[in-house]
């Protein structure tokens, strides 16, 4: 068989439709190198979370996808009783400061003053 030459043709000899059906398998590679740097990212930002779910293991890609969701999830419901907590924390503070200027109106309104209630203004001010 006689060596055959590949003739390339210049890009303005080519169709559009024949442009695109060059460059696709370039672009899917592209776009699929882009897929695994990201996977291989996750992998490092969470190598220490994997390493304890599954040690010494060889991870697929999916496993890591997989795992990262749970990662993201167990985070997401953390944050969320961290902010319930802080909440909480804001809630009592507020109601007690409400309280406390109930309590200094309601000592207020009486002009005779007790000793009892002397100290108690007093310790409230602390």
């Amino acid at each position: 068989m006689a060596p055959s030459t590949v003739f390339m043709e210049p890009d303005n000899l080519l169709t559009p439709k024949e442009k695109n059906k060059l460059r696709k398998p370039v672009v899917e590679k592209m776009r699929r190198d882009r897929i695994n740097s990201s996977i291989e990212q996750l992998k490092l930002l969470l190598e220490k979370e994997f390493q304890r779910h599954q040690p010494n293991s060889k991870l697929e890609k999916a496993d890591i996808l997989e795992m990262t969701v749970s990662y993201l999830k167990q985070q997401s419901q953390l944050q969320m009783k961290r902010s319930f907590h802080k909440s909480s924390q804001f809630d009592f503070r507020e109601g007690y400061s409400r309280c406390l200027q109930e309590a200094f109106h309601f000592l207020s309104l009486h002009k005779v003053r007790t000793e009892t209630q002397t100290k108690l203004l007093s310790h409230f001010q602390k």
